[in-house]
């Protein structure tokens, strides 16, 4: 979704255009986080740090000067408390709000373009579209140099008011060697303005008791922050990867207020899914060597085998379409001036999902501006009867009173055996009656594979609609469901512009399904572009476009470097394929000559009849010389050229494979780089400029300069 500039207000400038996507990961990464840690290293900054601030220095004789704060945040990290700034923008509406006299209970900010609410007055940081842990916030002003490392950590903001007390009187009065005591019982001693150490407590024992010492490493005290990076830079995810882009490749756009940021939201649908408690049986059951190959495959395996599971698929598939909606509907309320349209992604199995989510659309979603005043998420329940209506249409209603009761709703009745509903107290003719309605019902909701029937006389969305049409005689295409149990679909409240399908093995699902192709005429029914973006050691990702175009083999399309042409080692390769092939065309032109001359015949009474002959022969032997080295050379040139390819509708008529280019050390070895590939996604550079590119297609905005 593309959002207002970066900062703390949601409100857009007037005649910016505007979007948003709506990510959705088989898990979220907590790795990159690692990378906003505050790193610093004394004296001066570390080139390598993430986010690194510059101290003041004073002379001792100067004037005093009082302190200028900054607003951080904590996280935890690897069990650890770390301290991250928040950028300037939002540090100095944080300062605003809270010098402003007004009583800060009940006060919120919103931070990090709107994901994020401070509450002032608890001093706390909340995610706002997701669950996470609330983070401690923190007006800091002294800092200190952490333990085993060179991360400065603040001091509580009462005890920074009393160094800064003490610092103010040691300036005015030129009177140092101060030595305070803090809550801890830490002692910080301030020699000079440049000089100012810490000292963790060592315990003194003696008859009285213990005390504070001098003793141990001195770390060392900084007082006031300047130059924070204005964006925490360093955290390779699509968000700030993208902010990066848009001021090197849509710097024109942005000088000219046609276009704003485009905003990027999780939708976590992995942790309600895994919080069952199988996770813990199966770590239970898993071996603990390789723990890395272990854990990446429970992750993914599990979640295939919940995805085609009866009971959770429905499940999944509701958390997921709901999530979207309150997300969206949620975006709205904090931003009514966004008019923007809206871009879905899935990354891994999370793509299967948006891929059948939104197959299974309906085109009738009427006016869809009008639904945005609506705050209710939109569910397509259909035509479902209660339980109630159920046992009413077995006469059996006097028993409804039983069911909610025990509370007993038709699912968990679904599940009833004839001993839990005699235990009730349920007659036996009820019984056979409740246990045969159900038991019907649950086999209709088993594998459905429809008989081929015209797609009028279809309730329910099927692989018909968007697979070539039967012909069972060859056995070229089959017509089944697009899934192995059946699912209510639930229904989005909005008309996604485009759908991104990162590492995805949509390709394979289908033809696992029975799916042998796709109708070249089909289209998502409410989504207008799908890109399948790979790499090309993934070992999940699957093609698409082979599907929809299975007699011709192609290549996928070649995703372009951020910074222009294709890599450097990529075009060492094809050079290299080029100069051999150059080789071997004239190895064989040379020995064909040598060839004909070692078997031309001596005879000197034959060679006045040759001459005639050859000035006849010549001519075709050298057409077909060339015509040999022309149709190898054409090949390779073939393969180089883009030539265009009806792959159908499914992209609007563009193409729908596109495959990252891998990077020089990932090509010695791709088993090596297998794993990582498949999470290469939300840190590419390329990926995150193809993705751009296209949601900013869709509103007349293209690059300052055409990528090669």
């Amino acid at each position: 979704m593309q959002c207002p500039p970066q900062g703390g207000q949601e409100s857009l400038r007037s005649g910016g255009a505007a979007s948003f996507l709506l990510s959705l990961e088989s898990e979220m990464s907590s790795v990159q986080s690692q990378q906003e840690q505050l790193s610093q290293s004394d004296p001066s900054p570390s080139p390598n740090s993430c986010s690194s601030f510059e101290l003041i220095d004073m002379d001792a004789g100067s004037l005093y000067e009082p302190v200028s704060p900054h607003w951080f945040y904590c996280k935890i990290i690897d069990s650890k408390e770390t301290w991250i700034p928040f950028n300037s923008e939002d540090s100095q509406q944080l300062e605003e709000a809270y010098s402003s006299g007004k009583d800060c209970n009940g006060r919120v900010v919103p931070t990090d373009g709107g994901r994020y609410d401070v509450h002032l007055g608890e001093r706390m940081r909340y995610a706002v579209y997701w669950d996470e842990l609330a983070s401690e916030v923190r007006r800091c002003t002294w800092f200190y140099k952490g333990d085993k490392d060179n991360k400065y950590v603040p001091y509580s903001e009462s005890f920074s008011q009393v160094l800064e007390e003490t610092y103010m009187l040691a300036v005015t009065l030129d009177e140092w060697k101060k030595k305070l005591e803090s809550p801890n019982r830490e002692i910080i001693i301030l020699h000079n303005p440049k000089l100012m150490v810490h000292y963790q407590p060592v315990a003194g024992s003696d008859d009285w008791g213990s005390t504070p010492t001098e003793q141990g490493r001195p770390r060392t005290v900084k007082r006031g922050v300047e130059n924070i990076s204005v964006d925490i830079h360093c955290v390779n995810d699509f968000r700030s990867v993208s902010l990066n882009l848009l001021q090197t490749h849509f710097k024109k756009a942005q000088e000219n207020q046609q276009i704003g940021r485009v905003e990027f939201l999780p939708v976590n649908w992995h942790s309600p899914l895994h919080s069952t408690g199988v996770d813990v049986d199966l770590q239970r059951i898993t071996l603990p060597s390789i723990n890395r190959l272990r854990h990446f495959t429970n992750d993914t395996i599990l979640d295939v085998f919940f995805y085609n599971s009866p009971t959770y698929c429905q499940t999944i598939v509701d958390t997921v379409a709901s999530e979207m909606n309150r997300i969206y509907t949620l975006f709205l309320q904090r931003n009514p001036d966004f008019k923007g349209g809206v871009s879905i992604a899935g990354h891994s199995l999370g793509s299967l999902i948006l891929f059948d989510i939104l197959t299974n659309q309906k085109d009738s979603l009427g006016d869809i501006d009008s639904e945005k005043d609506s705050l209710n998420i939109v569910m397509d329940q259909g035509d479902t009867p209660t339980l109630e209506e159920d046992l009413k249409k077995l006469q059996l209603s006097e028993f409804f009173d039983i069911f909610e009761k025990e509370k007993v709703d038709k699912e968990a009745l679904a599940l009833c055996t004839d001993q839990d509903l005699q235990e009730m107290g349920i007659p036996l003719g009820p019984r056979k009656k409740i246990l045969n309605y159900f038991s019907t019902r649950k086999n209709s909701m088993g594998i459905k594979r429809p008989t081929p029937q015209p797609a009028s006389g279809a309730n329910i969305p099927k692989e018909s609609e968007f697979c070539s049409s039967s012909n069972t005689r060859n056995g070229d295409y089959l017509d089944v469901g697009i899934g192995q149990v059946s699912v209510k679909y639930p229904r989005l409240i909005y008309k996604p512009e485009i759908f991104f399908a990162f590492g995805s093995p949509i390709g394979m699902f289908l033809t696992v399904r029975g799916l042998k192709r796709i109708d070249p005429n089909y289209r998502f029914p409410t989504c207008k572009g799908f890109f399948n973006i790979y790499h090309p050691f993934d070992p999940v990702a699957y093609r698409i476009e082979p599907m929809v175009v299975p007699g011709v083999e192609f290549e996928p399309m070649l995703i372009p470097h951020h910074k222009g042409r294709k890599r450097m080692h990529l075009e060492l390769r094809e050079g290299l394929t080029r100069m051999s092939m150059d080789l071997k065309n004239n190895l064989l032109g040379s020995l064909r000559m040598a060839w004909k001359s070692f078997t031309r015949a001596p005879y000197p009474a034959l060679q006045a009849s040759e001459t005639a002959e050859e000035t006849e022969a010549e001519p075709e032997s050298t057409s077909e010389k060339p015509s040999d080295v022309n149709t190898e050379e054409t090949s390779v040139a073939v393969k180089e050229e883009v030539l265009p390819i009806n792959v159908g509708m499914l992209n609007g008529g563009q193409r729908i494979d596109y495959v990252l280019q891998e990077k020089p050390i990932e090509s010695f070895n791709e088993y090596l780089f297998a794993l990582q590939s498949h999470l290469c996604y939300w840190e590419s550079e390329d990926t995150v400029l193809l993705v751009l590119k296209e949601i900013y297609q869709t509103q007349g905005i293209f690059l300052d300069q055409p990528l090669q």
